[in-house]
């Protein structure tokens, strides 16, 4: 009996022990009660199933014995492996079967349920207990469910490691399905039943589709949905419509790239250019950043890196910012405008890249897109975003553009002219040139801009780059605060030399007056940077007439027809202008002299001749500074030097041929005789001729001309005998004396100009001589003559003038006895006791001078020591 009833015993605890019968039990058995309160501000939770994770013997069962057979269940573990296997079934990473509908409804349910408090998801509240006590110990999920993980996410980038890690596990589920995200659901479920149905539920679909008719969506739920960007916005991840369509250029571009914090993003952005990024791609992160730039509280980076900036700099608030529009704009250009003196480094490269967008893409430009809509449709309706394709569009249409929208414009291009980086169009045609010749060029202050300025004329320059530093340069000439350079350096100047000379009006062109009113000035410029950058826009007026837009005005219709068909660049249409100076108008004449007279004072402003001097300079002018002629004097100075050479002293001839007929184009002539010339020669400045009209008459008037003008014009005179050339018209007044006195061994070879500063010589030395010369050129000699050589041979020192004041003399004193002959060319005949005193003159020099000598050889054979004699020079030098 004993045996039989432990037989029975045994057998029934088998069958009640079996697997299949526990299973059984815990089916029917109701689940065990848990309350979670690990973040205690959030309120109790009760963990569902107990363990806070779904039944393994429910609706999931068979899904997670094929699945996840070896995960513990528990705190969402179970769930967690299913997620997992749905992802990778969707990547095509796993073959095999999908989830059964009903696990996935019971997965779905689950996380819909676990989202309404922290405590629920055991993992996410013991990740972020510290957190939330420091950042969101106000939140609550008992009084608002949602409300504590919405703070974390709000956040997210000033949380620990560990709780940002399972904040993102949160939202790439709510990218998955938005009903994962609680306050989203319950704000936005009536809108996707009625504007989304055919939505796939699950598959992220629903948010998508109520972005493309966000008009009609309910208050409530786009309070949410713009949340829900602020806190995804910066991880590409976590944006489905991005992730999908950028995911090959992800990978091909920004593969290194950590996620998060909108790294990805900028690495795309920075790569747009690229010949295989995506259209695809550039879209969609066009059309993102266009929304974080109408709404700033989607620019995530910027509001981080530049919090501290914003209040220090710019004395606002990012809460300020987002609840008045104008503090928000007025913030921003601030940061834009004193970007240099931002204390952040990340400060100061957010608001540089948001700059970089608005060049770029007039969306991207809040103030530009808002005053230019109107034209915009009506001039660039056919244009699209992108690549400053529109912003382009305006500019050529500037004159038909409405007020608001040219001085909207014209401010964009204030704030672009600072940088490369600003400057679109310029930046990706010379992308290759900037690697090339402007390397060790670092970015900012327009220094990259003046690099590829500098080498406009490189060979290598692509065409496509030349074109784009043309325009830059073009679009600088038209007012100067588009020349950030010369706008910085010459700000104390421009206040002093140059006061309201600008348009009041918002966004007028000043039209080139500022630029002409330094270039007037320019000798009373006081700050040396004013002075290089004033110098560097005369050299670019030199290399392009479109530079000079007064100019450019003046000749538009000249250039139309007569130089057509040159492209403009190192001075060409320059060149053609002044072949057809006889053709061209008055107006368009006067300005091209006035920039010619300008090209004289500075041999850098002559860039061929500067090039074929370029040994000559460092030879024999190397301490020369350059500016009002000072370099061409000193070579023209030294043109007589054997190994001078000869490319050299050719270009140089041919500017001392302009030089010699128009005082204007001779510096110091048209500085120091501005006056002497309105007083003595104003008919022959009414019929300037280009024939050394004015230079004549002042020569025949040099007597009575002002000292500074004497200086000047001596030096003219005197440089044209030395470097004479028959039938010029300065000296032809000498030609007939050149021909008779002056050897014909001085040409250079048959027909060739006389030999530089032979003529010179010939004719003072046939003035010192006093042999017979026409009495134009011995005029024209003295005025060559220096100043204290001059006063030996004028006309009133001459031999007759003496001869005849000794006469005259004589008559009045009544003396009978012939003292002088007046009527000896060459010689003064003395007689009577005058000849005696002239004797004994004579015999005093001989014994005085036999004294001295006597004197200096006791002294050198150290006989009678002498004193100490200073040495008199007498120079003849050359005219």
């Amino acid at each position: 009996m004993v045996t039989r009833a432990c037989v029975v015993v045994l057998v029934l605890l088998a069958i009640c022990c079996s697997p299949h019968s526990v299973a059984a039990a815990d089916a029917k058995a109701p689940a065990k009660s848990t309350s979670s309160n690990i973040v205690d501000t959030a309120g109790p939770a009760e963990l569902l199933n107990g363990n806070g994770d779904l039944l393994p013997t429910g609706a999931c069962k068979a899904d997670i014995k094929s699945f996840c057979d070896d995960t513990q269940a528990g705190e969402g573990r179970l769930a967690q492996c299913l997620t997992d296997r749905v992802r990778e079934t969707k990547a095509g990473n796993k073959a095999g079967r999908k989830l059964s509908k009903k696990c996935t409804e019971d997965l779905a349910a689950f996380k819909i349920d676990r989202s309404s408090n922290i405590n629920k998801d055991v993992p996410l509240a013991r990740a972020c207990k510290d957190d939330v006590s420091k950042w969101c110990q106000y939140a609550s999920d008992t009084t608002a469910p949602g409300s504590v993980l919405a703070c974390l996410r709000n956040k997210k980038n000033k949380m620990t490691a560990g709780c940002k890690k399972d904040i993102f596990r949160t939202q790439q589920e709510v990218t998955e399905d938005y009903r994962y995200d609680y306050k989203l659901y319950q704000k936005c479920r009536t809108d996707v039943a009625n504007l989304c149905p055919d939505a796939e539920l699950g598959q992220g679909e629903e948010v998508a589709c109520l972005e493309t008719k966000r008009r009609d969506v309910s208050w409530e739920c786009q309070d949410q949905l713009f949340r829900a960007d602020q806190e995804a916005g910066d991880d590409i991840r976590l944006s489905v419509r991005l992730f999908n369509k950028c995911l090959q250029d992800y990978r091909r571009f920004c593969r290194d790239v950590d996620p998060g914090h909108m790294r990805v993003q900028e690495c795309l952005e920075d790569n747009m250019d690229q010949a295989k990024f995506s259209a695809g791609c550039k879209e969609e992160l066009d059309n993102i950043l266009a929304e974080r730039v109408a709404d700033f509280r989607l620019d995530t980076p910027l509001r981080d890196a530049c919090e501290t900036d914003i209040q220090d700099t710019c004395g606002s608030t990012l809460a300020e910012m987002d609840q008045n529009e104008k503090t928000k704009t007025t913030t921003l250009n601030c940061l834009q405008q004193y970007e240099d003196e931002l204390k952040d480094t990340a400060c100061k490269a957010e608001v540089h890249r948001r700059t970089a967008r608005a060049s770029r893409d007039i969306r991207f430009d809040e103030l530009l897109a808002e005053a230019c809509q109107d034209d915009r449709a009506k001039h660039c309706s056919d244009v699209s975003a992108g690549s400053a394709r529109v912003i382009r569009c305006l500019q050529d249409h500037r004159s038909a553009l409405a007020q608001t929208c040219t001085a909207a414009l014209f401010d964009h291009e204030v704030r672009m002219a600072e940088d490369i980086d600003f400057k679109y169009p310029m930046k990706k045609a010379c992308a290759w040139e900037m690697s090339s010749f402007c390397k060790d060029v670092p970015h900012g202050h327009a220094r990259i801009s003046r690099c590829l300025a500098d080498n406009l004329e490189n060979a290598d320059m692509t065409d496509e780059c030349k074109k784009q530093v043309q325009r830059d340069q073009n679009m600088m000439a038209r007012d100067y605060r588009l020349n950030w350079r010369l706008d910085h350096a010459c700000t104390g100047d421009i206040s002093r030399l140059c006061p309201n000379l600008c348009p009041s009006g918002p966004g007028a062109s000043c039209g080139g007056m500022v630029l002409q009113c330094l270039q007037d000035n320019q000798g009373n410029i006081t700050d040396d940077a004013c002075q290089e950058e004033v110098f560097y826009f005369e050299l670019m007026e030199v290399q392009d007439f479109r530079n000079d837009v007064i100019l450019a005005e003046a000749c538009r219709d000249d250039v139309d027809l007569y130089c057509k068909g040159i492209s403009p660049g190192n001075g060409r249409v320059h060149a053609c202008l002044r072949d057809n100076m006889g053709k061209i108008s008055k107006r368009c004449a006067k300005e091209e002299l006035k920039l010619q007279a300008k090209e004289m004072s500075d041999i850098r402003l002559r860039p061929k001749l500067n090039r074929a001097c370029s040994e000559e300079k460092a030879v024999y002018c190397d301490d020369v500074k350059p500016g009002r002629a000072r370099v061409v004097q000193c070579l023209v100075e030294n043109m007589a030097h054997p190994d001078f050479g000869q490319e050299c002293l050719e270009e140089l001839e041919k500017r001392e041929d302009q030089v010699k007929n128009d005082y204007r184009m001779d510096v110091g002539v048209y500085a120091n005789c501005e006056s002497d010339v309105s007083a003595y020669c104003a008919n022959e400045r009414a019929m300037l001729r280009g024939n050394a009209t004015v230079l004549k008459c002042l020569a025949a008037n040099f007597k009575q001309l002002a000292e500074p003008c004497q200086a000047e014009m001596s030096r003219a005179v005197r440089v044209a005998l030395w470097d004479y050339k028959p039938a010029s018209a300065l000296t032809a007044d000498c030609d007939g004396d050149v021909a008779a006195k002056c050897p014909q061994g001085a040409h250079k070879r048959s027909g060739s100009p006389f030999t530089i500063g032979v003529v010179g010589r010939c004719l003072s030395k046939s003035l010192v001589q006093r042999e017979h010369m026409s009495g134009k050129c011995r005029d024209l000699v003295l005025v060559a003559a220096p100043k204290d050589a001059r006063g030996l041979f004028g006309e009133a020192d001459s031999n007759s003038a003496i001869v005849e004041k000794l006469a005259s003399l004589q008559s009045a004193a009544g003396l009978d006895r012939v003292l002088v002959d007046p009527y000896s060319s060459n010689t003064v005949t003395v007689t009577g006791w005058v000849a005696i005193a002239c004797i004994i003159s004579i015999v005093t020099v001989l014994v005085g001078s036999l004294f001295v000598l006597w004197r200096r050889m006791a002294a050198a054979t150290g006989g009678v020591p002498g004193p100490a004699y200073a040495q008199l020079a007498v120079k003849s030098g050359d005219v």
